[in-house]
């Protein structure tokens, strides 16, 4: 399985971004092989407006099964679920730590986005 998640940072020890769509990227963990890429998001980082929608397709062309972030717009919830990514919030901590609290059962999958869209 693939769990992404929004990172400003290149490694399992960085912060999670509190950003979805805005993130400088997403930190792709593969939990069968024990490793990670970084997917680039910056196009989104001073667009107008999509950027929510933007990321999830990001996010979905990387295979992950799973996105943890802390907050998710509808539009983004949308284009997550129609892909059959599941989407996970958290709140604030490094990668890693996010990462082992959702496979321990910590984190549930969210049934509806958590903030309101930007537009």
């Amino acid at each position: 399985m693939k769990i992404a998640v929004p990172s400003p940072g290149k490694d399992l020890e960085s912060d999670v971004d509190s950003r979805f769509g805005r993130a400088s990227g997403f930190i792709v963990y593969d939990t069968d092989e024990k490793t990670f890429i970084v997917a680039d998001n910056s196009q989104n980082l001073n667009a107008a407006q999509g950027a929510g929608i933007q990321a999830a397709q990001n996010v979905s062309s990387t295979g992950a099964g799973v996105v943890i972030a802390p907050s998710f717009g509808p539009n983004a919830f949308k284009v997550l679920k129609a892909a059959g990514v599941k989407a996970v919030t958290c709140s604030a901590g490094t990668v890693k730590a996010t990462i082992e609290d959702y496979l321990n059962g910590k984190l549930s999958e969210s049934d509806a986005a958590n903030v309101e869209g930007h537009w």
